[in-house]
């Protein structure tokens, strides 16, 4: 402990407490100057004596700086200091002025009445009777952060700088870093040039340490890592020197002792944000300026695009919006382009700038495709570095009224129709799901818009199920049907679909039902005859199997019974 003098302690006891000019005053709870309050049911009574600033409150394990008078309630002080650093929670302090310090703006000063349980008890101490009150005047003057990256101890970080809050590195990215590793005694190990080292977080790098804490920190946080032995794995050999380009570490040829523990000062200059576009990670893409405000280009809008579309070794196969050439524009979800780039630029805002990495499966596959600069040999992975420089998005409904939500259900149900017939049935049923929508139940309709709004309601719920049925969706297929059959009890070809489901799914009783009645409305249709023709065969072979099966089991009891009365007998 650092005893300041008799001057300097009766500066810091009457120094002056006001509140400063233009200050906002917040605390939890909130304190005005001057106003003291019990903190929860600590039994720690908290009078505010001057505002900190900012809103980052200190933590348990972190490393903090004050100035301090502790005396009793008489005004017998019994322990001074000037700027005296240690870790709270960590037991140097009584655990009462811990609680009070993690309460505390940095700058902030504060009075704290503590009870002897969180103070020295009954034991007390030098200058401190047994079961005392006491009374701790504190400055904070500064802390810094102390997080357990490894949670065993393994790696310890202490944030030096905070950086930019916006968010921290995940496994897919690719990070910008400078560090400085030394050994305790101040031996350094190793260096990046000043510009850094680039590389994706999930690749490693150094030792499993270092990915571990990029992960937890801030674009432009400065901080230092303190590994122990056991994650040292991964680190170079002896600390060879790298013979190696201007871009990667230089390490020196200095042998770690055994047992060493490591020092690393790291800051994360910055890091490219790395996505998966599609659930097989088949797409990337990596961020590198990010595009403005929230919304996204999303299927089924118009996107203007600049863009670079290269192969693995750089050669450029193909660009637009460069040396004078046009861009291109778009619809999104019309297989306008190459599959990776139409899914892409559906996540892309606009102003955003990113490269796409595109597998053969979302390319051109194993076809060799000529292009206009070069051609692009068969089985391909593809780069597009690609500029989104603006997009329309369709209309939602609600920005519709009656009349032209009629015409867009209209609309879209045709192109759904063209890419049925095409075989595109998982587009087809996107189209019906999204024509269905503008004719949704929440829209205002002029009376005589009524019938045609519920004639193309209906006629997308029974080509959504046509969709399903070619999609081996039977049970989507089953409750669009239904959704049909709510409204027109008789709907025929709403009968027949289900009725083909529930085949699908051998449930042959409620296909029968479902067959009677559309024959019931209309006894001369020849796909429903078909449909009774097959069930009627598939109730026959299940009723064979059946036949068969209990056949056996009567013939398997019967010796068993058999059996049972030789035994007896």
């Amino acid at each position: 402990m650092v005893i300041i003098t008799e001057s300097n302690a009766s500066n810091l006891i009457n120094e002056e407490d006001e509140e400063e000019p233009g200050e906002v005053i917040e605390s939890a709870p909130p304190l005005k100057v001057g106003e003291e309050r019990t903190l929860g049911s600590s039994g720690i009574k908290k009078k505010l004596l001057k505002c900190g600033s900012g809103f980052q409150l200190p933590d348990f394990g972190d490393e903090v700086t004050i100035k301090f008078v502790g005396c009793l309630l008489d005004g017998t002080r019994f322990a001074e200091s000037d700027d005296r650093n240690y870790k709270v929670g960590s037991g140097e302090m009584v655990s009462g002025l811990d609680r009070g310090i993690v309460t505390m703006k940095k700058g902030e000063k504060a009075i704290f009445t503590l009870p002897p349980e969180l103070a020295y008890g009954e034991a007390g101490r030098d200058g401190v009777p047994p079961n005392s009150y006491i009374k701790f005047k504190v400055e904070l003057i500064s802390w810094i952060t102390v997080i357990d990256v490894s949670k065993d101890g393994g790696v310890i970080k202490r944030v030096v700088v905070k950086g930019e809050q916006t968010g921290k590195p995940c496994d897919l990215d690719e990070v910008l870093v400078k560090y400085v590793v030394t050994l305790a005694d101040g031996t350094l190990l190793a260096r990046t040039p000043e510009e850094g080292v680039e590389f994706y977080v999930n690749d490693g790098h150094l030792c499993p340490a270092l990915p571990k804490a990029i992960k937890t920190m801030n674009r432009g946080d400065m901080v230092n890592l303190e590994v122990q032995p056991k994650c040292m794995d991964g680190l170079p050999s002896g600390w060879d020197a790298y013979q190696g380009g201007s871009t990667n570490p230089d390490y020196t040829s200095h042998v770690i002792p055994p047992n060493s523990v490591l020092s690393i000062d790291l800051e994360l200059l910055s890091f490219k944000p790395v996505i998966s576009v599609t659930n097989d990670s088949k797409v990337m893409k990596k961020i590198l300026k990010e595009g403005q405000g929230a919304l996204t280009a999303d299927e089924g809008a118009v996107v203007t695009v600049r863009y670079k579309a290269m192969l693995k070794d750089g050669c450029i196969f193909e660009k637009k919006g460069y040396d004078g050439e046009g861009t291109l524009e778009f619809i999104t979800g019309e297989e306008q382009v190459i599959a990776g780039l139409d899914h892409a630029a559906m996540t892309m805002k606009k102003g955003e700038h990113a490269i796409i990495t595109v597998d053969p499966l979302y390319g051109f596959g194993n076809v060799e495709v000529r292009r206009d600069l070069a051609t692009v040999p068969s089985s391909s992975t593809l780069s597009y570095e690609v500029e989104m420089l603006d997009f329309v998005k369709e209309k939602e409904p609600w920005e519709m009224i009656g009349s032209e939500r009629v015409q867009a259900a209209e609309r879209k149900k045709d192109e759904g129709n063209v890419l049925f017939k095409n075989g595109k049935y998982q587009r087809a049923l996107k189209k019906y799901d999204k024509a269905a929508t503008y004719v949704g139940e929440d829209g205002c309709y002029e009376d005589d818009n009524q019938k045609l709004v519920q004639s193309l309601r209906v006629s997308c719920w029974l080509n959504n199920a046509a969709c399903c049925l070619r999609l081996n969706n039977f049970q989507a297929a089953i409750a669009l049907c239904s959704k049909v059959l709510d409204i027109e009890f008789y709907n025929v070809k709403a009968l027949y679909r289900r009725s083909q489901a529930y085949i699908e799914i051998a449930d042959y009783q409620l296909a029968e039902v479902d067959i009677k009645k559309a024959l019931e409305a209309d006894p001369g249709n020849r796909e429903v005859k078909a449909a009774q023709h097959k069930l009627k065969q598939l109730q026959a072979e299940s009723n064979k199997r059946d036949a068969k099966l209990y056949s056996n089991m009567f013939s398997q009891m019967t010796k068993r019974l058999k059996l049972e009365n030789v035994e007896d007998s």
